[in-house]
């Protein structure tokens, strides 16, 4: 029977639980909020769109590609075409079918674990999320997604095994054949579909404003770390160092030997070499590390998540493929001053512009620019509109931070008061551009490089009036 000591003890340890309980998830400054849930929402539900566009994409443009190769070999030989090519829509049919049935992500990705992680620890404890009506729904969806780009992931792991055996299998028989050059297109797509996911992957290393503060709240609470420490993808992989307490973490680590006995071992062994042996284990160890250190310099050539892919011989690629549309814009200003003439008076450009990123070495775009006038000198000032321009223009990269442009304009060059004046277009002059450019990269947010152009106006000399032939403009991309 309990006596009233008892009792006690047991009532503080209870309070105590229950106070280090409250304290744990006491500890987020403020509760997580539903953007949270919105921001993972919507970013998983768009890599997933995507992820499954570029699958159904590559799958359809490889199958094409053996099609192709296929009708080519059977103009030469139909019987090798069949032997080679015979089992293709059965193999690409099979891949669906192992796809459709693709569930677990087998591949660590660290931002999709925690992201993931942080769900289901919401789930288990909605007292640190700001509760409203469609809060329960909102998380839901959210672990549903994520859930589903997990799948995505996955298959694309199959796509990629698969294109690697693919073209093993081609490479070799078509080898036989001397047309294993004809795997140069197939190689290609492949390149670039394993590249898109990988920048997929980038993408959910980039936290929004909500998630990163979100998941910094959580980061601070014990009760969050050693759910991440149990329940994570990285904890099923791999043991994590945690409690040594844990009964689990102690089972894990039995019939493992310690740091001690195997230096242990190691000290015997070379003992029993003789005066050598350790001039020896000196020297395989050198070489040891020298072997690591060139396999991680060639993984940081890749870069990080780079390791698959397969580089064509001979092949280039384009850093810009695996970009969206929008990515591969970009928005810039520029500005030109030209002193006084007698006909005109000092002006300065201001120029919008917009290019397109064709590759990493070349750029297309187009612009428009207002000219205003600032008067004769520094003792008559006055503001004017003096023109207006519309420019396009084209970039190729010729060493280092130097690049050839080159551009045609057409410009408003008077001075006018309403818009309807521009009609005219006998007051429009033509401009043939031609220069260099040098651009310096700014660590900025905003403004990412600054360009200087010294241009070349070959079409000058015919306009009435001359304009001024050599232009030398300053800008900024952002």
């Amino acid at each position: 029977m309990l006596n009233h000591r008892s009792v006690l003890f047991i009532i503080g340890i209870l309070i105590s639980l229950c106070v280090q309980a409250q304290e744990d998830t006491a500890s987020v400054s403020s509760p997580i909020r539903n953007n949270y849930l919105e921001a993972v929402n919507k970013k998983a539900g768009q890599l997933e769109q995507k992820l499954d566009k570029q699958s159904e994409k590559i799958i359809t443009r490889l199958l094409q590609q053996e099609n192709k190769l296929k009708r080519k070999l059977a103009r030469r030989d139909s019987a090798a075409a069949t032997a080679v090519f015979g089992d293709a829509k059965q193999r690409y049919d099979q891949l669906q079918q192992k796809l459709a049935s693709t569930e677990k992500l087998k591949q660590y990705i660290p931002s999709l674990d925690t992201l993931s992680t942080s769900l289901k620890f919401l789930e288990q404890h909605p007292q640190l999320m700001a509760i409203t009506k469609d809060g329960p729904a909102k998380l839901k969806e959210a672990m549903s997604k994520v859930n589903g780009l997990q799948t995505r992931f996955q298959q694309a792991e199959e796509i990629k095994q698969f294109i690697r055996e693919r073209k093993q299998y081609l490479k070799e028989q078509l080898g036989k054949l001397g047309l294993a050059k004809e795997l140069k297109q197939l190689n290609r797509q492949a390149y670039y579909y394993s590249a898109q996911v990988n920048e997929y992957k980038q993408v959910l290393k980039d936290h929004k404003k909500a998630e990163q503060k979100a998941i910094e709240l959580l980061s601070k609470t014990k009760l969050f770390k050693d759910f991440l420490r149990k329940n994570s993808q990285l904890a099923s992989l791999f043991r994590l160092p945690g409690d040594p307490n844990d009964p689990a973490a102690v089972a894990s680590l039995a019939g493992l030997q310690t740091r001690a006995q195997v230096n242990g071992l190691v000290q015997q062994q070379i003992a029993a070499g003789g005066p050598n042996a350790q001039a020896q284990f000196s020297q395989n160890m050198q070489q040891a590390q020298s072997q690591l250190n060139e396999l991680k310099n060639k993984l940081s050539k890749l870069g990080n998540s780079g390791g698959d892919l397969d580089m064509p011989d001979g092949f280039k690629p384009n850093g810009q493929k695996t970009k969206s549309f929008f990515q591969r814009i970009e928005l810039g200003a520029n500005i030109q001053s030209q002193r006084s003439n007698g006909y005109f008076p000092v002006t300065s450009d201001i120029a919008l512009t917009a290019g397109y990123k064709l590759n990493d070495n070349s750029m297309i775009g187009v612009g428009a620019s207002y000219k205003m006038g600032w008067g004769e000198n520094i003792r008559h000032m006055k503001i004017t509109h003096q023109g207006i321009g519309l420019r396009s223009f084209i970039e190729w990269k010729l060493k280092g931070s130097f690049w050839l442009a080159g551009g045609y304009e057409m410009n408003y060059r008077s001075g006018f008061q309403r818009i309807a004046e521009l009609r005219d277009r006998s007051r429009w002059q033509e401009s043939g551009l031609i220069g260099v450019s040098k651009v310096v990269d700014l660590r900025s947010r905003i403004l990412k490089k600054t360009k200087v152009q010294l241009l070349w106006d070959f079409l000058s000399y015919r306009q009435v009036p001359k304009p001024a032939a050599i232009l030398f403009r300053i800008g900024y991309n952002f």
